[in-house]
């Protein structure tokens, strides 16, 4: 078994942690049971969010009356100290609980810092100093941002993207964090969905000592795969090396992760999956990306009012726009039955 301690937090878990972003899309009995079933079987840090809708109330139902059996992290999107207030109420209530493992600044644009005017991180000590707050940590996909936030030693844990498509700054990143007594949680561990080799991925996050992966899990077949880890590691071998080379050679570059901070689209283009779709239809059985339901979502494109709404919230620096229209063209010879 492979274990991992978040920096100076102490908080000592499983290296296989349970993101829970996509038991929003899932009935709540089953979402429950999703959840219980992982703490049964050795996952006890479990990642949720204000942001996703009722994951929260999934999350709190599923823990109820054994809540010191678990570590909760969740996230306020909050932009001043009166939304961080009832944010942490609401979320209070919603995990049924009296306190948070890890309550984390979800995505901000800025490294909030005392005395920056919003009141957010004033606000986060006092929280701390009732007891409602634990450790305070922060979420980013913007590397300048969360480079700042590593820096400034006011955080306990950085959330930041990480897998085998990391690049060179992003794995600097991780290693500040280790020097800094940081705990480092990996979201996106699977790119979005665009790596299908969760062995690969696993093996690869195993190699730094101070990184939790958080795995999206919505379906049993899912946990299980992730579960299975806990007792039998995937470790790095030629093969899974061979995995990762081929994709990173495909995947590196201007690719978007699908984080959706770019929505909502002013045409009602769904940006976050049609910015990806031929990257999505080589790595994923592709007739679920073919169907009249997803030639309809891909074909808004043309509708793209190039206002570069979008390409301003990338935080990969993406340009969007551009992206789309190579995809939707990829997309137009797909159908049209050209080789791919």
């Amino acid at each position: 078994m492979a274990k991992v301690t978040l920096g100076k937090t102490g908080i000592t878990v499983e290296k296989n942690a349970f993101g829970a972003l996509p038991v929003q899309r899932i009935g709540r009995q089953e979402a429950v049971r999703l959840l219980r079933r992982a703490y049964e079987h050795g996952m006890t840090f479990f990642d949720t969010a204000r942001w996703y809708t009722d994951s929260e109330e999934k999350v709190g139902e599923a823990f109820d009356g054994m809540r010191d059996k678990v570590y909760i992290a969740t996230k306020t999107g909050a932009k001043d100290a009166d939304g961080f207030w009832k944010d942490l109420e609401t979320s209070l209530d919603n995990l049924r609980t009296d306190y948070i493992d890890i309550y984390q600044f979800h995505n901000p644009a800025f490294c909030p810092r005392p005395g920056d005017g919003t009141g957010l991180y004033e606000a986060m000590l006092e929280a701390k100093s009732q007891g409602k707050v634990r450790h305070i940590g922060i979420t980013n996909h913007r590397l300048n941002v969360a480079t700042e936030a590593v820096e400034s030693g006011l955080y306990e844990t950085l959330q930041f993207p990480f897998c085998y498509l990391a690049t060179e700054k992003d794995i600097e990143l991780a290693q500040k964090t280790e020097r800094a007594g940081m705990g480092f949680i990996a979201m996106k561990a699977l790119s979005g969905g665009l790596i299908t080799n969760s062995a690969a991925a696993y093996a690869y996050l195993a190699q730094y000592e101070n990184v939790l992966p958080i795995w999206g899990i919505q379906r049993e077949s899912e946990l299980d795969e992730f579960l299975s880890y806990i007792s039998d590691p995937p470790q790095m071998n030629g093969e899974l090396e061979a995995v990762i080379a081929r994709d990173r050679e495909e995947l590196l570059g201007d690719f978007c992760r699908g984080c959706g901070y770019c929505m909502p689209c002013p045409v009602g283009i769904e940006i976050n999956n049609m910015a990806r779709m031929s990257l999505m239809i080589r790595r994923a059985p592709s007739q679920a990306q073919l169907t009249p339901e997803m030639q309809e979502k891909m074909h808004r494109i043309k509708e793209c009012l190039h206002c570069g709404k979008c390409k301003s919230k990338c935080p990969y620096g993406l340009d969007t726009p551009a992206l789309l229209e190579k995809n939707y063209q990829d997309y137009l010879e797909i159908l049209a039955g050209k080789e791919y």
